[in-house]
């Protein structure tokens, strides 16, 4: 199961959109300031940090919400009226600030790599850097988004999700593969792996890989 997913995401399509302008995303940008700061790290937990993001990734995500495919009742009238023009400027503004990092729990770190890296052989879970890059960086143009540096807490809620099966519809094969990514992580294994992606970055992977 874990290998067939794994197969998929090679032909899954790549994404193409509209060539947003930063600067006047930035202009635009207030609308998503109150939840993810000016400069798209959130101050909240709750909220992701969105700069830094592969551009297309938050567009895709943001158009997905405002036509109502991807269920965020809080997002929603922050860009049911922003045009695709909006959303890519918006998210060409994000993408060009800097990420701020975070710092994992040390208590949680042994088995966040574990899982990050390695995934869970004995109960079908695969390493979170398959998709995601060894230093959470994502890969460019695939909607598989930067992880590294992301609040904890906004993990964790959204793995919970996926492990109960929320997708967002049936015409996004990326939250179904991360239904069967999810399914079997335990309480522990989430809150362990969120946590070891908050504290994730290129020196954190380096010592992981014993680099």
């Amino acid at each position: 199961m874990v290998r067939f997913m794994l197969m998929l995401l090679v032909f899954l399509p790549v994404a193409v959109s509209a060539a947003g302008d930063p600067a006047a995303g930035e202009a635009k940008s207030g609308v998503c300031a109150a939840c993810h700061g000016m400069d798209g790290n959130s101050a909240v937990s709750a909220w992701p940090k969105i700069a830094g993001q592969h551009e297309d990734y938050i567009a895709r995500q943001t158009r997905m919400v405002r036509d109502q495919q991807r269920n965020v009742p809080e997002m929603y009238p922050m860009v049911m009226n922003l045009s695709d023009q909006d959303i890519a400027d918006i998210a060409a503004y994000f993408a060009s600030q800097t990420l701020m990092p975070g710092v994992a729990d040390e208590a949680l770190v042994e088995l966040g790599r574990q899982i990050y890296h390695g995934g869970n052989a004995d109960s079908g879970v695969p390493a979170c850097a398959a998709c995601h890059g060894p230093a959470g960086s994502g890969v460019l143009g695939a909607n598989y988004p930067v992880v590294q540096a992301q609040h904890a807490d906004y993990t964790a809620s959204r793995l919970t999700r996926y492990r109960d099966g929320e997708t967002n519809g049936e015409n996004d094969p990326y939250s179904r593969i991360m239904v069967g990514v999810a399914t079997n992580l335990t309480d522990e294994e989430i809150n362990a792996v969120s946590s070891y992606i908050e504290g994730l970055h290129m020196a954190r992977w380096q010592d992981a890989a014993g680099n």
